[in-house]
């Protein structure tokens, strides 16, 4: 790529995630409802404040640049401040930066935007010094929240703004982007290696283009073998085979197939967990045993966010479901 395409001299590569990030709330892709209902309060010149929830990169952070670029244009990043809470969680932030920026003058717009990203690692007391700064500058500020769980914001907080709530990317909406860019990139992407894309992202748009980014310095080619090498994400029939064989009552075979993964392939317990709970439902078993897998699947995440060792939990989870195969 030419330094007129955006390559800055001396080969540095761009980040995609920035280089290909919306600038318009047009752009965004899977999120359509939401984006027609930000645009009809920006075209009625009557922006709320406003609470984005749901999981890590489905489009809230470039949802609320967005925002501020098709209100400010040119100006926007003079008039849009923006933080992190899981940076600085203490109520000094909220006192400080915000109220500073709240209060300074902003030229010929009536209000200015502040966005607090990961708002649910605020504490408590920060939280509620925040709705006293939202109550104080409400006439020439407005606030979009972002967050995982919107659980964790207090309802005063939650009261004083719209919520949306933001649904993980379907593969339709990934595949879009990433073939998008895999042409302004021109970079060769097999069905397979987009199917793998998606797979591996699971709902998130950030992760897929990093993948995708990560898979094209391996060759020219993005298929299957590489995103799921450069990923470290199992394909889904090891997966698969792996509980089908402790099913099955096999647990030395299935043991194995764990130790592969983990150990050869270098894939984290969580991942394995993960993945197995999406793939529940395409197991070749009944209803029941199906709910019986979820409820272990269930307990060894729970032990292993706990701190549990990751391999001894996964075997342990193997080697019931291999018991009861047995018992049988």
């Amino acid at each position: 790529m030419s330094d007129a395409e955006g390559q800055p001299a001396g080969g540095r590569q761009d980040v995609w995630t920035e280089k290909y990030r919306p600038r318009t709330l047009e752009e965004i892709v899977g999120q359509e409802g939401i984006t027609e209902r930000l645009q009809s309060y920006i075209a009625r010149d009557d922006l709320p404040n406003l609470l984005f929830a749901g999981e890590a990169g489905i489009g809230k952070t470039t949802a609320a640049t967005a925002i501020a670029r098709e209100i400010y244009g040119d100006d926007w990043e003079q008039n849009f401040l923006e933080l992190n809470a899981s940076d600085q969680r203490g109520i000094d932030v909220v006192r400080g930066r915000i109220k500073e920026f709240a209060r300074s003058s902003f030229g010929e717009y009536d209000y200015r935007v502040i966005f607090l990203d990961e708002a649910d690692a605020l504490t408590s007391d920060a939280q509620s010094a925040l709705r006293r700064t939202m109550e104080q500058f409400s006439s020439n500020t407005r606030f979009i929240l972002s967050c995982n769980y919107s659980s964790q914001i207090i309802d005063p907080i939650q009261s004083r703004c719209a919520v949306f709530r933001f649904a993980p990317l379907g593969d339709d909406a990934v595949e879009k982007q990433v073939r998008k860019i895999a042409a302004e990139e021109g970079i060769d992407l097999t069905q397979d290696g987009v199917d793998a894309l998606a797979y591996a992202a699971d709902g998130d748009m950030r992760k897929a283009i990093n993948a995708l980014q990560a898979a094209a310095v391996m060759g020219e080619t993005v298929d299957e073998e590489t995103v799921f090498k450069i990923t470290s994400t199992a394909r889904p029939e090891e997966v698969e085979e792996m509980i089908q064989t402790a099913i099955d009552g096999d647990f030395v075979a299935a043991r194995s197939k764990l130790r592969e993964l983990l150990v050869d392939k270098g894939i984290a317990g969580g991942d394995v967990i993960d993945q197995l709970h999406r793939s529940v439902w395409d197991l070749d078993i009944d209803d029941d045993a199906a709910v019986h897998l979820m409820d272990r699947v269930g307990e060894a995440d729970y032990r292993i966010t706990e701190g549990a060792n990751e391999r001894v939990q996964l075997e342990a989870m193997l080697a019931s479901l291999a018991l009861e195969a047995g018992s049988q």
